[in-house]
């Protein structure tokens, strides 16, 4: 792509000289192969744009009315693993901008994650498509624009919608996620933690949904009650609520989403056999009716990886870049406990080498404690036509540093595909606030065609890993054979006294001797309760759970 390599312009006072000592006729003041010379009151802002590695184009500077194609604005690509933000009003090219950071990062060798809510992002797939309005953005920005696609993956949670089936088991899910998106209040929450507790020391593996039920009424029968009697019990109006919220929440289509098999999140880390990075688009436009769910999904997906990936330090490029789509809904009724895990995902993932881009409208829908953690800002307009739109934007206008430009003017005056844009240099600081002509996306910016999508879900080497549902031996069927089994030691033992009595109650009783004794033991190794306890036994020895930030469990893979 044009202005991918350094650029000097505009970077100090002092102007190039040959290699004579003379002024070098490229770049002297007027000369006629400099039409866009960099005013000096931009000089400043220009510099802290160049970089001497490999970098993302956003676009080019703003700055007077015109736009200065020989002062681009740049984003490291190093820099990647500080996070970002990018925030606007609706219509004003926030989705375009993700997909003009993914396909460079794709390009640069880097997987990209991104979450498609209107179904709008697959295009990037596809070559895009030229024209006037493409040819005239990418001469004002100094861009080389070619149509080109890039190497994608679909998935769908459970499923649902065109894409590879992405599913959680209920164990790995966690006590944290799953009250989040249920909806249960702390003293609820902490005894489904305690129900989780339960199902991980005695090796009940809660898959699905109806495990989940099925523990949480064992805990409250006649026989499950004294389990937990000693670390605080569960009451039976706290097991009915969550009985309840967990029926609903299957009954609005949330249960496809938990089963296996379950997704392996290493599978987001995936380079084309060229070498660029797969954009994988989680297609989330059949479930947007449920945002907390895909949201919090999202979360789950970022506490695997953060559990699997090894230290990585300051690495010169990202292994993976997680844009997190409207990101509001992530923190919208969120408990602080939960908050306080996100913040602290955020600040440690960026060691694995994994950047997270929260996607929302405005920077004051993300938690300060999450905000002063994302080192990249891409500000598109915001509007100001009530009170309340007013008082986002001045609260957004204090989110950036000093800059020379009126920032509430200039926010509310940008145009679709223009931003306001502050990143991490090359050392680290922040660079200053630079008004931005954005550069227009190469691949296609729509969707594709529905029966494109499903050839390129079909045609995928993890369809058939991930497409059909699987419903194996679990905490619901363990259960289940539990009171199967007591029923027929009940019946059991109404036989041994029945024969102990005799026929007519004459005090007879079993044989005697060597008999009697094996006997006695085949009695006691055929009975519920030793099988019971030897599978509890054998499934501890054979299973490792540890459990993440978010309360997510880990398996051994």
């Amino acid at each position: 792509m044009s202005g991918s390599a350094n650029t000097e312009t505009g970077t100090g006072g002092g102007t190039d000289r040959g290699a004579d000592g003379d002024p070098d006729p490229a770049t002297a003041p007027g000369a006629d192969s400099d039409p866009d010379p960099v005013p000096d009151p931009a000089r400043e802002i220009a510099a802290g744009y160049a970089v001497s590695g490999d970098a993302l184009d956003l676009g080019a500077l703003l700055w007077d009315g015109a736009c200065l194609s020989a002062a681009p604005v740049r984003i490291p690509l190093a820099m990647l693993n500080r996070h970002g933000l990018v925030a606007g009003a609706t219509g004003t090219g926030k989705t375009k901008t993700l997909q003009l950071i993914a396909e460079q990062l794709s390009a640069h060798g880097v997987p990209v994650f991104l979450a498609d809510i209107k179904g709008d992002v697959s295009g990037v797939s596809a070559p895009g498509e030229g024209g006037a309005a493409v040819d005239e953005r990418a001469a004002q920005v100094g861009q080389e624009w070619r149509a080109t696609g890039f190497p994608s993956e679909f998935y769908a949670l459970g499923g649902i919608g065109p894409g590879i089936p992405l599913r959680a088991t209920v164990t790995s899910f966690g006590p944290v996620l799953l009250a989040k998106v249920l909806g249960l209040n702390k003293t609820q929450e902490q005894s489904l933690g305690l129900i989780f507790h339960y199902a991980d020391a005695k090796g009940l593996e809660l898959v699905d949904l109806k495990d989940l039920r099925a523990v949480v009424a064992f805990l409250v029968s006649e026989t499950g009650r004294a389990e937990l009697k000693e670390i605080g019990g569960l009451s039976t109006a706290t097991a009915g609520v969550i009985l309840r919220s967990v029926t609903a929440f299957e009954q609005q289509g949330a249960g496809p989403f938990f089963g296996e098999p379950e997704f392996d999140t290493a599978d987001l880390l995936r380079q084309a056999p060229d070498g660029r990075g797969l954009v994988s688009v989680l297609e989330l436009a059949a479930v947007q009716d449920r945002p907390q769910l895909f949201s919090t999904f999202l979360m789950w997906l970022l506490a695997d990886l953060f559990h699997d990936l090894p230290e990585v330090g300051d690495a010169d490029r990202p292994r993976l870049v997680f844009f997190f789509d409207e990101a509001h809904l992530l923190f919208s009724d969120a408990s602080k406990a939960f908050l306080e895990s996100i913040t602290r995902t955020v600040r440690l993932i960026r060691s694995k080498g994994v950047g997270i881009f929260f996607v929302t409208q405005s920077p004051t829908d993300v938690p300060a404690a999450v905000l002063g953690q994302l080192g990249s800002r891409v500000q598109h307009a915001l509007r100001a036509f009530t009170p309340d739109d007013e008082k986002a934007l001045r609260a957004t206008v204090r989110t950036f540093p000093d800059s020379p430009y009126d920032l509430g003017e200039v926010l509310t005056g940008l145009g679709t595909g223009e931003a306001v844009v502050t990143v991490l240099s090359e050392r680290g600081a922040p660079t200053p606030v630079a008004a931005t002509r954005l550069r227009a996306p190469e691949s296609l910016m729509g969707p594709v065609a529905p029966d494109v999508l499903e050839a390129a879900v079909r045609g995928s080497v993890l369809y058939g890993r991930y497409a059909e549902a699987v419903d194996r031996e679990s905490a619901y069927e363990k259960l289940a054979a539990d009171d199967e089994q007591r029923a027929r030691d009940a019946a059991d033992r109404d036989a041994v006294d029945a024969a102990v009595k005799g026929p007519e109650g004459d005090g007879g009783g079993p044989a005697k001797g060597r008999e009697g004794d094996a006997s006695l033991v085949e009695q006691v190794v055929g009975s519920g309760m030793f099988r019971s306890l030897a599978r509890s036994m054998g499934t501890q020895l054979g299973r490792e759970i540890s459990r993440s930030l978010f309360g997510t469990a880990r398996r051994r893979r």
